[in-house]
């Protein structure tokens, strides 16, 4: 963690005491979105940092093995929480905490939901297709008509929910929400 200077011991260890219980409780939020508590304690590290860090420095205050390390930075860097950023004469890659939370989240939840809406959306209308045609081949059948017709209406109105969702993600990506949902109140 980042060395204070020109402040007593006794205001380093409150400051320390009160960044490390953040940083624990960003390690526990983390799971919540299915990222490791590790890397989660590895954002809150970079979060307190007020300059870039390399991989080395981040191995060596999170006391990590090198190959955890890359893992949990490419983690962070590929859901947009951490940037690699460069500066002039270093030969290492930097990385830095993305400081607008806000973006963060339309980020991490615009790629997480969008991934799980064409997979479910593909395979509902893949599925939908199927008893559409099985419906064709039988259509005398009234006790298949009738499972068949239940679930082609549940089908469409997972579709339903998912062309919702879709819009949603879409006002994330667009940043419309916070015209629903500002930023701050006024």
């Amino acid at each position: 963690m980042e060395q204070l200077n020109n402040i007593s011991s006794e205001q380093e260890l409150i400051i320390q005491k009160a960044r490390k219980r953040i940083i624990e409780s960003m390690g526990k939020n983390m799971e919540l979105y299915g990222i490791t508590q590790s890397i989660g304690h590895l954002y809150g590290l970079l979060f307190f940092q007020n300059k870039p860090m390399t991989l080395d420095e981040m191995r060596e205050a999170m006391e990590m093995s090198k190959t955890s390390m890359s893992t949990g930075v490419r983690t962070l860097v590929d859901l947009k929480m951490v940037n690699k950023v460069w500066e002039k004469g270093s030969r290492k890659d930097l990385y830095e905490v993305e400081m607008d939370w806000f973006q963060t989240f339309s980020d991490y939840f615009s790629l997480k939901w969008r991934k799980a809406l064409e997979i479910n959306l593909s395979s509902l209308r893949k599925s939908k297709v199927e008893l559409n045609q099985l419906s064709q081949q039988y259509p005398d059948d009234t006790a298949l008509q009738g499972i068949l017709q239940t679930d082609i209406n549940k089908i469409d109105e997972a579709i339903r929910y998912y062309k919702w969702l879709d819009r949603l993600i879409d006002s994330f990506e667009t940043e419309e929400i916070f015209n629903l949902v500002p930023k701050d109140l006024p």
